[in-house]
């Protein structure tokens, strides 16, 4: 598949996400993130306002949906939303029922593997259990925890390649990359770039980064838009 830019919309403010999400559509961004902040915040209506200011984007909503995943997945597709997540630590029978609801409803569902005790075993569970994507993901307070106690921040990166060649479905590496790392991924097989702290979000307080965002933003969509197709579970042709 072509490599694909989406930027996460990790603000707490509809007026501001959209602002954000025009910015990036002006830069060549092909998918909109309502992060998790934003899904907390303001629910379906971040995702209704998004979905009215741009009624042909694809939309992610990051619910992190842990239980009522047949649920959670028909508020957001209702709302307008194409692709919802679902975690790997969730029960089974929670993330079928996610899978169910992205058939009923037409969505894609992405299975995040956060916290899996072997991050392999949880992308392979997900796309076992109908996930049609895996997001590899170390969380925010686990990279920072670890290296607040003098350990090693860990990365996404560590085990990308690993995580890759283990499914057969698109995978999308995130948490603490450098914008240099997030950007190289589709090398590693992994098409589906994602595009937040630092350089759209301010990484401690939840609102766009300052600077010329939307000069970096453009060049980073069309670094990223240079490559070749994809091989799902390979690397760039």
């Amino acid at each position: 598949m072509k490599p694909i830019v989406q930027i996460s919309l990790d603000v707490t403010d509809i007026a501001e996400a959209v602002k954000l999400a025009e910015l990036a559509m002006r830069s060549g961004v092909d998918w909109l993130e309502v992060g998790t902040p934003l899904i907390i915040a303001e629910g379906m209506h971040g995702v209704r306002a998004l979905r009215q200011r741009f009624p042909d984007t694809p939309i992610v909503a990051d619910l992190k949906t842990m239980d009522g995943g047949w649920l959670e997945a028909e508020l957001m597709a209702k709302a307008g939303a194409t692709h919802v997540v679902v975690m790997s630590q969730a029960h089974d029978e929670t993330i079928k029922c996610v899978v169910k609801a992205g058939k009923d409803f037409g969505v894609g569902v992405m299975g995040d593997n956060l916290a899996s005790s072997c991050m392999i075993d949880g992308a392979k569970r997900l796309e076992q259990l109908g996930c049609g994507y895996v997001i590899h993901h170390i969380g925010f307070d686990e990279r920072n925890g670890i290296a607040a106690a003098g350990g090693r921040m860990p990365s996404p990166m560590d085990q990308l390649k690993d995580v890759v060649d283990a499914v057969s479905v698109p995978v999308q590496a995130v948490g603490g990359l450098t914008l240099e790392q997030a950007i190289e991924t589709p090398k590693f097989g992994a098409p589906l770039v994602v595009l937040g702290a630092p350089l759209t979000i301010d990484n401690d307080r939840f609102q766009a980064a300052s600077g010329d965002i939307e000069g970096a933003l453009r060049k980073i969509c069309d670094h990223v838009h240079g490559y070749g197709d994809v091989v799902i579970g390979g690397s760039v042709e």
